[in-house]
């Protein structure tokens, strides 16, 4: 994470972002976020990003009474501060009145937080381990990007000491739901195929845009329910994300993945950046005088 965070219309150290136990929300998971890339200075999507916070907030009954233009301004802002070219820029929004435990501090009813860091660096095929029962569909808030993260770290933790990048998350039906961190897509014969979200994996950005535009590649992507062994079968398995945009897979568990250089996964990604390039140039042309 970089030196210099957002928090309530302040540029402050990390040293002096000062967060109190009397925040309810931050220690109870009380609050939704969202993770977007930044390419040479902007961020990718935002819009996006922006309508899946309003529509998560409102979810959880999450007081919201930010603009649009507010929030873009305050993100361009700490980017400015960290010098942030090719990055990530994390979103927070946190209740501090929820429930009993909140202190009586002059604190707004739902704090503003914004930090940056580096990306991850992902130089080969993505392993996956599976864990079952890491995805309740019956959960109220299942397909909702809230705070309350700790089954994704703890599940992802559980992965790296076996030696895994990644896990796949069963629902209760045994159905592939999604990794921690990323969307799942198999590929076969014409198909490309990812779980609905009533699989119980969250709306994706990068898997909205695919969704959108794989057709005009001649790649159209459906959803689909998909099983272990819908993914044993594959002729390869990709994984999204923001920060991964379209990485191959080369193993789930025991069983390895079928990979083809220039393949599938291959021009989905491409397709993908050429998206970004074009999505960076119509706003630039947008915004000249």
């Amino acid at each position: 994470m970089h030196n210099l965070v957002y928090r309530n219309g302040r540029i402050v150290p990390l040293a002096e972002a000062r967060l109190s136990p009397g925040q309810s929300g931050l220690l109870t998971g009380w609050g939704v976020f969202t993770t977007t890339r930044i390419y040479d200075g902007r961020p990718f999507a935002f819009e996006r990003h922006w309508n899946r916070l309003r529509t998560d907030a409102d979810h959880i009954r999450l007081p919201f009474e930010f603009t649009v233009e507010e929030v873009r301004a305050a993100v361009d802002e700490v980017l400015r501060a960290n010098q942030v070219v090719s990055g990530s820029a994390r979103v927070y929004f946190i209740s501090n009145k929820a429930g009993f435990w909140h202190s009586d501090e002059a604190l707004p009813v739902t704090d503003f937080l914004i930090c940056t860091s580096d990306l991850p660096v992902f130089s080969r095929p993505a392993s996956l381990a599976v864990q079952e029962h890491g995805r309740d569909t019956t959960h109220p808030l299942v397909n909702v990007k809230v705070t309350s993260w700790l089954h994704n770290v703890w599940s992802l933790e559980q992965a790296h000491r076996r030696g895994f990048d990644e896990v796949i998350l069963l629902n209760q039906r045994g159905e592939v739901a999604e990794c921690t961190s990323a969307n799942v897509f198999r590929v076969g014969g014409s198909a490309i195929e990812t779980p609905p979200l009533s699989a119980g994996c969250l709306p994706g950005v990068t898997r909205e845009v695919l969704l959108e535009i794989g057709a005009e590649a001649g790649l159209p992507v459906k959803e689909r329910t998909l099983t272990l062994k819908d993914l044993h079968t594959a002729e390869e398995v990709f994984i999204t994300s923001t920060s991964r945009e379209v990485l191959p897979v080369g193993r789930i568990e025991d069983h390895r993945v079928p990979r083809e250089e220039g393949g599938v996964s291959g021009r989905v990604a491409q397709f993908f950046s050429n998206y970004v390039a074009n999505y960076f140039a119509k706003s630039a042309a947008n915004t000249r005088p």
